[in-house]
């Protein structure tokens, strides 16, 4: 259930939105058609007036996605859709990331999005609602990054820009056509030193797609991407006592034990596509990866002494990969259309995990005595099938149902015997049905029901709250009944706005339980319930005017109560988290507005500004992290020299100087929550296409 769109066409840019076609069912259908939540955001979005690295950045108009900057290269950026996955502390959880069609979330459903190479991006496409459990484990919503495909004549683009805190971008672009062969080759450079001490990073990615038609029915593409970050600094989360006196202020223990982590990640993968016949297609799709991770916590030394601990030091090397064969059909049953899609696909991740204390004697901050040491598998084959029909000229009908099959496997080697090892497996199938109704060539309405589910990750079940080695076997997966209803309008080439209200009562849902020096442990809660409505619209008023609103409200309550932990270990919870509490990460309120002014050449300018509400930092609402606005203002010109075109463009962040939380820590031990933002900086580059 890949999906897809174009990027804005040049026509939209002076005067009209363009149609977005998007293949939410697997095969190319226009959004305003599919029974289902879709967004799209074109790479020029992304990338305009912008430093172009984080996509949290470029997010915010997207309705029903909260996409927050850390400014902690450490940990990432903070991604949930319509409250699911807010209680990620490092990477993603709850929500499905791809890259070009191949995942970048391991079966156990963790992901990163630090890869996503922004430099070369054609759009990136937020699939919301009930629809996405299609893509099966721990798949709350899904985002998906498209490279740009080669063109003719070819282009070579370089852009640097500087900015404040010591902010660099530089990157290079290489993209062109030569008969059945088309390119896009992407190099980019990042570097800041931050605004709190202890909080430099260094990045370099490399993204390449290559097409290329074997025939006139088939063709194959080859995707491959770099990811290396050495060194990013962790100055960790801040008291709400810190945050008020001095919020560009470091953690003592962060700079105690010299917090940071090191990541370094290849991929590659192959799709091939064969027309079949007239009405049916194949596609295979095979990919291989490696990542590395050492990562320096803080945990205390005194926590370390424990036979069963598993030290300081976080040092990961994993192993993935996997494939997706993909059989579709589209025609005619009985004088109405039809399009079916099966398939199976596979994935597999084989980490070896280990552990060293972080101090060596009195010097913190260094790798020491082995305290951990095991391979952590996981796999996953899923089958699944879909189909939409049209029933009459005004009603289509789509469904589909996917079952998973989860397994984790620890094999323990440091343990006597082993005993640290274990293996689990978790089943599900998760059906998915919708309807929407073409009441007006301009209106159409839709509702949707589909039922999902989320293994714990592997880091969740990696370690026991209890502090003895071995998987925390008590976790249950979390089950899910979401529902959405809809309405999609398209008011001439003008004006676009969507609606929708959802529902989503999930069983045994999996949330901290303790969170300490950079180390959580997880339990089921029992019942919770996040329901809300979303609203966005797109409105070109002038040839060079166009504004962009969005909104979310989203309802996010435990239903039942349960009890949870202050400190590390526990063995016996005994917080009372009530019912009806919030469930930490989620704002309540969501707003976002964007007017920009200006061509295709000559001047151009942008305002945007952002609210969002409160939000409670722990499971008891103890403490929030509060409300905020904040602005920008970017402006820009650019130019045509002959095969030349030129971008110039200053952007000014946060121009109220408003100080406010980024980011929050849900249910840290220490009640260090809070990842403030930088106040008013400065970010201005120029970009040289020659063609």
């Amino acid at each position: 259930m890949a999906v897809g769109a174009p990027a804005p066409t040049r026509a939209a840019a002076q005067g009209a939105l363009s149609d977005i076609v998007v293949t939410a069912t697997r095969i190319a259908t226009p959004a305003f058609d599919v029974a289902a939540s879709i967004a799209s955001l074109s790479g020029a979005q992304l990338r305009t007036d912008a430093p172009g690295v984080n996509f949290a950045d470029g997010a915010q108009s997207v309705p029903g996605l909260l996409a927050r900057n850390q400014y902690n290269y450490a940990q990432d950026q903070q991604i949930s859709i319509r409250g699911i996955g807010a209680e990620s502390a490092f990477g993603v959880r709850g929500v499905r990331i791809y890259q070009d069609g191949i995942p970048q979330s391991g079966p156990d459903g963790q992901g990163q999005i630090s890869q996503f190479n922004l430099g070369s991006a054609e759009r990136v496409e937020v699939l919301e609602g009930p629809f996405s459990a299609l893509y099966g484990n721990s798949s709350g919503g899904v985002i998906q990054l498209f490279t740009a495909r080669g063109t003719s004549p070819g282009t070579v683009r370089t852009d640097i820009g500087f900015g404040g805190f010591g902010a660099v971008r530089a990157g290079i672009d290489a993209s062109d056509a030569i008969g059945g062969l088309d390119y896009n080759l992407d190099f980019t450079h990042f570097s800041w030193r931050g605004f709190r001490p202890h909080q430099s990073a260094r990045s370099e990615s490399f993204n390449g797609k290559v097409d290329y038609a074997l025939s006139r029915h088939s063709s194959l593409t080859l995707v491959a991407n770099v990811l290396s970050r050495p060194d990013s600094n962790d100055p960790q989360g801040l008291t709400a006592a810190q945050v008020a006196s001095n919020p560009d202020q470091t953690s003592a223990t962060a700079l105690a034990f010299d917090t940071r982590k090191s990541l370094e990640q290849q991929q590659g993968g192959l799709i091939y596509h064969l027309e079949l016949t007239a009405h049916q297609s194949l596609r295979l799709m095979g990919y291989y990866g490696h990542r590395t991770v050492l990562q320096y916590l803080s945990i205390p030394v005194g926590a370390q002494q424990p036979p069963t601990s598993s030290g300081g030091v976080v040092d990961l090397h994993r192993t993935f990969g996997g494939g997706d064969a993909r059989w579709s059909w589209q025609g005619a049953l009985a004088g109405h259309a039809l399009s079916s899609v099966a398939g199976v696909s596979y994935d597999t991740q084989n980490e070896r995990r280990r552990g060293f204390d972080n101090f060596v004697g009195g010097t913190l901050g260094v790798e020491g005595a082995l305290r951990r040491d095991e391979n952590d598998i996981a796999r996953n084959i899923d089958e699944y099938t879909q189909a939409s029909l049209a029933l009459t000229r005004t009603w289509t009908l789509t469904a589909g149902v996917r079952h998973s099959e989860v397994r984790f496997i620890t094999e323990d080697h440091f343990f006597a015997g082993g005993n640290g090892s274990g293996v689990i497996t978790y089943t599900a199938t998760t059906p998915v049905l919708g309807v929407l109704y073409a009441a007006r060539p301009w209106l159409h309405l839709y509702a949707s029901f589909g039922q999902g589910f989320r293994t714990p990750l592997a880091s969740e079940l990696a370690y026991r709250p209890d502090g003895q080695p071995g998987l925390n076997l008590a976790l249950r997966p979390s089950r899910s009944n979401d529902g959405e209803i809809g309405a999609k309008m398209r008011l001439g080439r003008h004006l676009s706005a969507d609606v929708a209200a959802f529902d989503t009562h999930t069983n045994d849902e999996i949330v901290v339980l303790t969170s300490a020096g950079g180390r959580s442990t997880y339990v089921n809660a029992g019942r919770t319930r996040r329901s809300g409505a979303q609203a966005s619209a797109d409105y070109v008023f002038a040839p060079e005017w166009r504004l962009r609103v969005a909104y979310t409200y989203v309802d996010a309550v435990f239903i039942d109560a349960y009890r949870t932990c202050t400190a590390a270990p526990c063995r016996t919870p005994t917080v009372l988290v009530a019912s009806g509490n919030r469930l930490p990460g989620v704002a309540r309120n969501d707003a976002y507005a964007q007017l920009t002014w200006g061509g295709d050449l000559g001047w151009h300018a942008s305002v945007s500004g952002q609210y969002l509400g409160a939000i409670p930092v722990d499971a008891t609402n103890s403490e929030h992290a509060g409300a905020y606005p904040v602005f920008n203002v970017s402006g820009g010109y650019r130019m045509r020299i002959a095969a030349q075109r030129l971008e110039l463009f200053l952007r000014l962040n946060n121009v109220l100087d408003r100080r406010y939380v980024s980011a929050v820590i849900v249910d840290q031990a220490n009640g260090a929550y809070f990842e403030p933002a930088p106040g008013f900086n400065v970010f201005a580059g120029f970009t040289v296409a020659l063609r």
